[in-house]
């Protein structure tokens, strides 16, 4: 959809569409250069009701990040956006992502490009991460319900802003490494394949990065590693996980969660309730 839109849009500058489409294949280790299909040509109507199509697919995709993020910081369904308002966040998180693939691909395309001194090529890298942090930032609030105040996402946002950069820098060998044969062997299937491993990849260090924050933010630490007995920080998660699928505000339904005494008269023989 990206490289059809601007075969329309920047048909007459060749030299701005290769610029921007390079910036965009940058993220794509490896798989990148197979991505080359060129723009189609057609007609407007027709560009206009497909990228309506993609965009409502991927939506989808937005709405699984944010039901994600929101499980992970125990959110309750009762605070969750409603259809209208998580259906303008999933397009504002599209929106960001995208503005995140073109500022990253291109500043990191300088950044390893020849030819240029150290010192630009560090500042480029450095000003990218910069920038992803704020996007991620703005990601993370738009896919998170309100009631996570923005400052716990911070640490979330520069981990997984430097993570994304450390997995640019390295995705030439670790994409390579898993995709190769698949690519030689199935042709276009190796090619989804890589793409597939290679999204996955990025997806999986961004919720690690958020679970992180939410370990810190909340105390979730000192854990068992294999219960009983329970810690306070088990406690508390464990209270978390039952809070988080109540369907009513707060003042309709209260959740109680009990944990029994592992021996007699132990003081953790109580109650934990939350939702009041």
């Amino acid at each position: 959809m990206f490289i059809t839109a601007l075969g329309f849009v920047l048909r007459g500058d060749p030299a701005l569409y290769r610029r921007l489409l390079n910036s965009a294949l940058v993220e794509f280790p490896v798989i990148g250069d197979r991505l080359r299909f060129g723009e189609l040509q057609g007609n407007w109507t027709v560009l206009v009701v497909s990228i309506a199509i993609s965009l409502w697919g991927a939506r989808g995709v937005a709405t699984a990040a944010m039901t994600a993020f929101n499980t992970v910081w125990n959110v309750p369904y009762a605070q969750r956006p409603g259809f209208g308002p998580a259906l303008a966040r999933s397009f504002g998180l599209l929106f960001t992502l995208g503005l995140t693939v073109i500022v990253t691909g291109t500043l990191s395309g300088i950044g390893g490009a020849g030819g240029l001194g150290v010192a630009l090529r560090v500042g480029a890298l450095l000003l990218s991460t910069a920038i992803n942090v704020g996007l991620f930032l703005l990601a993370f609030r738009l896919a998170i319900a309100r009631t996570i105040p923005t400052r716990c996402m911070v640490l979330a946002s520069v981990i997984s802003a430097v993570l994304w950069q450390v997995l640019l820098a390295l995705g030439t060998l670790l994409v390579a490494h898993q995709v190769r044969h698949a690519q030689e062997l199935y042709g276009i299937f190796g090619v989804v394949l890589g793409l597939l491993a290679w999204l996955q990849l990025q997806a999986q260090i961004t919720v690690y990065a958020m679970e992180a924050d939410v370990v810190r933010a909340r105390h979730l630490w000192p854990r068992s590693v294999s219960p009983p007995p329970l810690t306070g920080a088990d406690r508390k998660a464990y209270t978390g996980y039952v809070e988080a699928e109540r369907r009513l505000p707060p003042d309709e339904q209260r959740v109680a969660v009990h944990f029994p005494s592992e021996a007699p008269g132990d003081p953790s023989d109580r109650t934990q309730e939350s939702g009041g």
